[in-house]
């Protein structure tokens, strides 16, 4: 991908390096992997272990200390636009996205509202309880944000063996798919948090086939992508798939407890938005990816 030209958004909140607590005290370091270690051998998911930590309480980041109050001169603000390059191309992404998604709703009538992009370290806190590197790529519906640990990257790479910057940027766009649904209304339609399964992997396999539409578009607007990117972003897809997970972790699938979709249908919606651009055609409700 040719980004290093690319707009920078204004709507990243670099959170990294700055500490999250909870009312009543601070969650540090061990804490926080003792909640992640626990989450991983219970099978319970992170937030809720959060939550019964905390009670009826709400997350909250950490206010600065005196020390970080007066940081010195140069340093980084929390909340600032990243500096390095990895942020960088975050934020060249969601810009991207921007544009694209802006056109799009202006040409049906409608006003995209830009979501924020978090990047953190480990934990950050969002609306929807504690966002954490064990969860992934999160978006929360309640605040409008995606939430990003840069290190799934390289654990897209080194373990799920999908590298490649497109295939990185695939997973902010199918984030931004999940913005692109709530602005549309849909979660309220499909139940809000009372959804099963097949609900679940529909939504899903929707934000791929958007996650597709803004590559098109992406790659007609500014010719940010090269050839081969986009079987990048197909890997990846695949190598995220539940069934895959699964086999990876237990050796074996269990179709009815899939919640993204089996590898052929997330890279086929995927590749459905790549070859149309045209959310029109993402109907993962009423249609088949083939």
């Amino acid at each position: 991908m040719d980004w290093e030209e690319g707009r920078e958004s204004e709507n990243v909140e670099d959170r990294r390096g700055f500490p999250i607590g909870v009312r009543g005290g601070s969650l540090g370091c061990g804490g926080l992997i003792l909640l992640l270690l626990i989450s991983w051998i219970t099978g319970v998911n992170p937030l809720q272990l959060l939550n019964m930590v905390q009670g009826d309480s709400q997350p909250q980041v950490s206010a600065p200390s005196s020390s970080q109050e007066s940081r010195p001169q140069g340093s980084r603000p929390q909340g600032s636009a990243p500096g390095d390059r990895l942020g960088r191309f975050a934020s060249v992404v969601l810009a991207s996205t921007e544009d694209v998604w802006t056109e799009i709703f202006a040409r049906n009538g409608r006003t995209y509202e830009k979501p924020k992009l978090v990047l953190f370290t480990n934990a950050a806190e969002s609306a929807c309880g504690l966002a954490s590197t064990a969860v992934g790529p999160f978006y929360c519906e309640q605040d409008r944000k995606v939430y990003l640990d840069l290190s799934f990257f390289q654990e897209l790479s080194q373990r799920f063996g999908a590298s490649g910057d497109f295939a990185d940027a695939y997973v902010i766009a199918h984030e931004i798919g999940h913005h692109v649904q709530n602005q549309l209304g849909l979660f309220d339609r499909v139940g809000g948090s009372r959804r099963d399964n097949a609900v679940s992997v529909r939504i899903e396999l929707q934000a791929d086939c958007y996650a597709g539409v803004w590559g098109a578009n992406a790659n007609r607007k500014s010719h940010m992508i090269d050839p081969g990117d986009f079987e990048e972003g197909l890997r990846a897809a695949a190598a995220i798939g539940d069934d895959r997970l699964q086999r990876m972790q237990r050796g074996t699938v269990n179709p009815e407890s899939f919640t993204h979709g089996s590898s052929q249908d997330r890279q086929g919606w995927l590749r459905r938005g790549l070859e149309t651009g045209d959310p029109s055609r993402c109907n993962t409700f009423g249609q088949r990816s083939d």
